[in-house]
């Protein structure tokens, strides 16, 4: 299996047109294989901390926020690297923000995984996550067609604490926000035995790894795409493309729409998906958890999926990608890559995706799914 994993990687790579994008491929073989061997996920973790006071999960995204902040300052405050522009993730702080969120939220307790547990569950073999990701696609490309009436909400426009406060004081802004969250949390938590130890220097490629390793690698994975691709770290880019695609492919007329006549939707969907650089990243998480679970021996595919769960994966899907897109993003690409650069809109992402998973986890006993 392991060299299955290994084959298939070296021939997407032989397909892969520009050594740039041959190393955000790499790039995201590294995180789907520390996604995978550090079980980092979002959704069990927000659940474990509203339902049942355990906060380890939404610990370790803190640790990982504050790795990320102090990573990308210096990157964006010099504007560029290497002689290329570099950019953060930055959005509008509105409406249109919030409710895509509160979406997102609701649909990851339904489907079972944000965008990048998706990715990582399927590959470990987790069939039903393929109804997910099916309809997460089709969410997206959805959400695309309405975009138009989503901006025109009430927004204040994209703040930027490291722009309008200057990177020094931004960060220890953030930092300070990020340790007074992390005290929150651990006045929250119901009282629990230690944490286990950290995995030794042998389990690096066999797992499992602690959820702090994951935290700092993750950080570090994104601070390594945006020297490389200009911006951070995103997923679900890739899925309303994808979706549009296939859209495409069954008679959809691309012109008939605004968002797809944007130039760079327009060549994106023109283009193979290999040149395009969050598909290719997508693609390596995919690649990289299957070589994780295949090192692990821990791949164990399954093939039945009860008619109850399903119909919330493919709900829960459909509404991660209609919110992923109206909100710009993911857990990934609007929570993380927007705190990490010092967006308001990351933390309005967080604020409104909450409640929304709230709801969504309250809705899975009437799937047959555990809260």
């Amino acid at each position: 299996m392991a060299l299955a994993a290994v084959a298939a990687g070296t021939a997407i790579a032989l397909g892969v047109p520009q050594p740039r994008l041959a190393a955000l491929l790499l790039i995201g073989v590294l995180c789907g294989v520390t996604l995978y061997h550090s079980a980092f996920g979002f959704t069990a973790a927000y659940r474990n901390f509203l339902f049942r006071r355990d906060g380890t999960g939404v610990k370790a995204q803190l640790l990982m926020l504050a790795v990320a902040t102090v990573l990308f300052a210096p990157v964006l405050a010099s504007g560029g690297v290497f002689g290329r522009e570099v950019a953060g993730a930055s959005a509008s702080f509105g409406w249109q923000v919030a409710i895509g969120a509160f979406f997102f939220g609701a649909g990851m307790q339904l489907g079972g995984g944000c965008g990048s547990g998706t990715l990582y569950a399927l590959a470990g073999g987790n069939a039903r996550m393929l109804a997910t990701l099916l309809a997460f696609c089709a969410g997206g490309f959805w959400a695309s067609l309405h975009m138009e009436s989503w901006q025109e909400l009430p927004h204040s426009g994209e703040l930027v604490l490291g722009e309008a406060l200057g990177w020094p004081a931004a960060v220890a802004l953030q930092l300070s926000a990020i340790a007074v969250l992390y005290a929150m949390v651990r006045t929250w938590e119901a009282r629990r035995a230690p944490a286990a130890a950290p995995p030794k220097w042998e389990r690096i490629f066999t797992g499992p790894w602690s959820l702090a390793t994951g935290a700092v690698a993750l950080a570090l994975l994104n601070l390594a795409t945006l020297l490389v691709s200009g911006h951070p770290w995103s997923i679900t880019w890739a899925f309303t493309l994808w979706g549009a695609k296939a859209a495409r492919a069954i008679g959809w007329d691309p012109s008939v729409s605004p968002f797809w006549n944007n130039p760079f939707q327009r060549e994106a969907l023109e283009a193979s998906i290999l040149a395009d650089e969050t598909s290719v990243m997508d693609i390596g998480i995919l690649a990289g958890a299957l070589l994780a679970s295949a090192l692990a021996a821990r791949f164990a595919p399954t093939h039945r999926v009860p008619a109850r769960s399903l119909a919330a994966a493919i709900a829960g899907g459909l509404l991660m990608g209609y919110g992923a897109r109206i909100a710009y993003g993911c857990n990934i690409g609007a929570f993380f890559s927007g705190v990490a650069s010092t967006s308001l809109h990351g933390w309005l992402w967080i604020a409104a995706a909450l409640p929304g998973t709230w709801l969504g986890a309250r809705a899975r006993p009437f799937f047959g799914l555990p809260v």
